[in-house]
């Protein structure tokens, strides 16, 4: 039996789940760096942010930017 991906996340009718799934894992991977920490501490961090559930937003294009630049949002938001 053939598995598909299931379609998570969409822009403009257009499939980007695995866009965002590679956008979400360098995040982590950048922050994991960063913080000193193992991947799986950063992608906890990360998913409980207000910046990743900005970037589930898909109409806003936040998923369009550099994985440098979501993680900024992220570091700005956790100075606010």
């Amino acid at each position: 039996m053939k598995r598909s991906m299931e379609t998570k996340y969409t822009y403009n009718g257009e499939d980007i789940t695995l866009d965002m799934m590679f956008k979400i894992e360098r995040i982590a991977n950048l922050l994991a760096e960063r913080e000193e920490e193992d991947f799986d501490e950063a992608l906890a961090e990360f998913l409980a942010s207000a910046t990743y559930r900005a970037l589930q937003r898909t109409g806003n294009a936040l998923w369009a930017e550099s994985s440098e630049y979501i993680l900024d949002e992220y570091y700005r938001e956790k100075q606010g």
